[in-house]
Formats: structure tokens, sequence, C-alpha cells
């Protein structure tokens, strides 16, 4: 794998540019972006985006230019639950022409040079690691799947050999992370907050650039940034190592020399061989914090002297003691339907429900007790968006076994009108829609990208601040469902539609 920081500038623009950077959660495969985003890229080249932005007169007569920020739903948003419970977490499709211009302008050679230099700076104390960085597969692995991986090389295997070292670790996060991110904070960590300060409105700076163009696509507020996508992972990771050299430097006015922290996006592990030194730290780390308008979640603030039984997630632990050998299906699921109320949306519920997946895509006879087990795993997705892919692929299979065209229909009726007692279902329909695509029968789906399939004209993203022109027109007709992928599709959902590893056996 390469890191992002190691990409010279075109391969920057390159790797940001590629569907897989464009958005990095789930999604079927026949949802292609990678054209659109080609073709924009063709078009604007090294164009500042105002070119297209349109004018009007307003009543006093004078002409005037629009802007994104003026406008909203310029993104396209899917409200994900993060907890099962009240924790909402927002996945944005960033709208396409502000992505690929904001890739254009990041990655012109010498603002990814300003970027690189001070990245490494923030790289500097070896005690403070950055384990999070955006990476490129450079094998058969996708760059998400690669990620994953090296979190579990990385931080998991990393932390238990600290255990070596040290007899204490804190582990915490930051509360809201992406939605906190004030955005001028990014021209602070790019160009220090002085400089910063004294040329807000200089737009060569690569930071104030940023800047505005989050504020561009979030009707111009200046709290939080879009979460979804690589390019915004990378951006997080400018303001979270501004943090990691500001503490650097706290740290050294102090007298604590015999300590190390692994630092995986907002997700904090602080080592140290006495519980006053992780204490200190953590205050510290609270004050910096403060200051760039992000605060830990108290809640998830842990320390302890246990280090390797704390460096492995309490999930993952109680899954593996709670694995038993279950002859039949209902009880296998049963197991994981417990589980996941132990442990809602977490990643060993993930990897449980691939496990069952594979065991069961053999099978090929009725089954009397299929509506049984359709109700099991409705009720462990309707606590648990997370697996809501998964899930799918399990009901396809599970609905492959009823012979009845009017049965299946009836049943996922009534799926979707149990789901719709949830607010924000939208991510939910898109893999419900996969399921029903080759049956003969047709659903309605309000989620608008449901409608694209059926409807072209359908718009994700607003795009009225553009002027009726070649760039507008490229948005809307180039279209993002690949038809031959659904045609070769089967009724049937496969493994490598919905896991992150195919074979691999590699721990998520």
């Amino acid at each position: 794998m390469k890191r992002i920081l190691d990409f010279s500038y075109a391969d920057a623009r390159r790797f940001l540019l590629k569907e897989e950077s464009y958005y990095n959660f789930d999604l079927p495969k026949y949802f292609v972006f990678q054209k659109l985003l080609e073709q924009i890229s063709q078009e604007i080249q090294e164009k500042p985006l105002s070119d297209y932005y349109r004018n009007y007169v307003d009543a006093s007569g004078k002409t005037k230019t629009t802007r994104p920020c003026d406008y909203e739903n310029v993104n396209h948003r899917f409200l994900n639950n993060k907890d099962g419970k009240f924790a909402w977490r927002p996945l944005q499709l960033v709208h396409p022409a502000i992505y690929v211009s904001l890739v254009h302008k990041i990655s012109k050679e010498e603002n990814w040079n300003v970027i690189v230099s001070r990245m490494e700076e923030f790289r500097s104390n070896s005690k403070i690691r950055c384990l999070s960085l955006p990476v490129e597969s450079d094998d058969e692995l996708s760059d998400r799947a690669t990620t994953v991986s090296n979190w579990w090389h990385s931080v998991e295997q990393g932390s238990i050999e600290l255990a070596l070292k040290y007899q204490y670790v804190v582990h915490t996060d930051i509360s809201d992370c992406y939605g906190s991110i004030y955005t001028h904070s990014i021209a602070w960590a790019l160009h220090t907050r002085e400089s910063a300060k004294n040329n807000r409105n200089d737009r060569n700076l690569i930071g104030n650039v940023i800047d505005y163009y989050i504020q561009d696509m979030s009707f111009g507020q200046t709290n939080g940034i879009p979460q979804g996508s690589v390019l915004m992972d990378f951006i997080a990771e400018i303001v979270l190592g501004y943090a990691d050299l500001e503490l650097s430097q706290k740290i050294h006015d102090t007298s604590i020399e015999d300590y190390e922290i692994l630092r995986y996006r907002d997700d904090y592990r602080i080592f140290t061989n006495n519980p006053q030194d992780g204490n200190l730290i953590l205050k510290l780390l609270t004050e910096i914090l403060v200051d760039l308008g992000l605060k830990l979640n108290s809640q998830k603030t842990l320390a302890s002297n246990h280090v390797i039984a704390n460096s492995i997630k309490q999930d993952k632990l109680d899954w593996i003691k709670s694995q038993k050998k279950i002859a039949n299906l209902q009880g296998q699921l049963l197991l994981i339907h417990d589980f996941s109320c132990k442990h809602p949306n977490s990643g060993s519920l993930s990897k449980a429900l691939d496990k069952f997946f594979a065991q069961i895509k053999r099978l090929k006879n009725n089954r009397d007790d299929v509506l049984v087990l359709i109700s099991i795993l409705v009720d462990i997705m309707f606590k648990n968006p997370r697996i809501y892919p998964i899930g799918a692929a399990i009901l396809s299979k599970f609905l492959s076994l009823i012979n009845s065209g009017d049965e299946k229909i009836k049943i996922l009726n009534a799926i979707i009108a149990k789901f719709r007692l949830l607010p924000n279902i939208g991510y939910l329909e898109i893999w419900i829609q996969r399921i029903v695509l080759k049956t003969d029968h047709e659903i309605h789906f309000e989620e608008p990208i449901c409608r694209k399939l059926n409807e072209a004209n359908v718009s994700l993203w607003n795009s009225d601040w553009l002027n009726n022109n070649k760039l507008k027109k490229l948005i809307t007709n180039c279209s993002i469902v690949e038809r031959k992928i659904i045609e070769e599709m089967d009724e049937i959902m496969e493994e490598e539609e919905v896991r992150l590893f195919g074979s691999k056996n590699i721990y998520l």
C-alpha cells in the first residue's frame, strides 16, 4: 500500500478522483460515478469553478453572481444511524463539480507541496503516531479494505505490542468529530493560526481555498465538514494532525518523556507507565481540542492498567467468547441477534453476518422456518443500520427460498412498512431496491438515488447556482446507473457486492 503523502501532485489528483475516493461507504455496484468525475475533470481542467456560476439581476438592477453557498442541498445526503438509537451520521455525496474543482486546487503542484510539507511536520514526533492517513492498495484488495487492514495491523496489533513497554492506557475519542470541525481551522493548520488570521481573504492560501469550498457545499456554514469521502477524511487529518503537533509541543513543555500515542482519525490510545502522566496528557489534549472547537467524548474515555485486554475492542472479545457450534441456522441467527443487542452496529456484528452469509449461500431447498429467519434478520437490521448491505444480501438468499413471487413482494412490503417507522431510511431503500431489481415486481421508493434507475431527470445535487452551460448539462445528462451491470446480476446477491475483503481472512 502507498500513503497519500508519498504521492506526487499528479498521483494525488488521480487517487482523489477515483470513484472509490469520491465515496467510501457501500452502494450497489450498478451505481457508477467514475465517468461523471472524469468528464467534469476534463471540462473544468484548471479553470476556476466561478467561470460556470450563474448571473442574475437583483432588485436594484445590478448584475450579481450566484455562489453555491447561497443554496441548500448542494450535496446529496443520507442520514445513517451510528448506534442503532439516536446518534445520526450524515453521509454525503459531495456535488461532483465542487468535488472535482477542489481536488484540482489541492493537487496543484505548489499547493500539494505546501500540504505535504506541513503534514510531515505534524508527524515529526515519533511518539505520536497517526495511523489513519488515506492509503491506496497495491494488490487485489480495495483501498477501503486496505485501510481497515491497516487499522488492524497498526492500531490493534500495535497496541498489544506496546503492552511490553507500558503499564497504562487511556482510550478516548472526539465527539461528533466531522460535524464539529471549524472550517477556518484548516487554514490555521496549514499556515499557522497567526498567518491564517492575518491573511484570511488571501485566495492564494490553499487552507483558505479549502475553507471556502467546504462553506460553498454547506450553505455557508463554518462548522462541520461532509463525511463520506476519502477527500474529507484527508482534510480532517489536516486539522487532527495540527492538534498532534500542538499536543507534542505541550507535552514537551512538561516533564513527561515516557509515553506513546496512537491516533486513528478521532480515536486516541495514550500509553504511559503511570496514570498521572496519562491523565495530564488527556488534560492537555482536551485544552487543544477546545481551542479548535472540538471536545472529547466523556462516555468513551477509559483509563486502564489492563493494556492487552483493552487493546482489543470489547465486541470482538465478546464475539470470540460467544462462539459455539450450533447446528441449525435459526439457532445461529438467534445467537447473532443476541450479540447485536449487546454490541449494536459493531464491526464484529458485520463479520458474524459475513460468515453466516457464506454458510447459507448453498441452500437450495425451501424451509418451513424461512419466515422466522427473515423476521430475526429484519430485527437485527432494524437496530443496526451499519449492516444494511450484508443484511440485504442474506435477505435476498432467504427470499430465493420462497417460490411465490407474490409472497416475496408481500414480505418486502411488510419489511419496508416496518422500517418506515424509523426516520431517514433512504440508505436502506437503496439496498432493498437491489433485492427487488431482479424480480418482476416494482416497489416505489422515496430515496432520490433509487428513483434515478427509472427517472433519469431526478437530481441528486442542487445545481441552480450553475449557469445553463456545458458543465451543468454534463452533470444532468451523465448517467450514474450502469444498466449492463444490472442485466448481469443475479437475484441472489453475490458476496463480492457486500464483503469488504472477499475471501481474505482479515478481521473487521
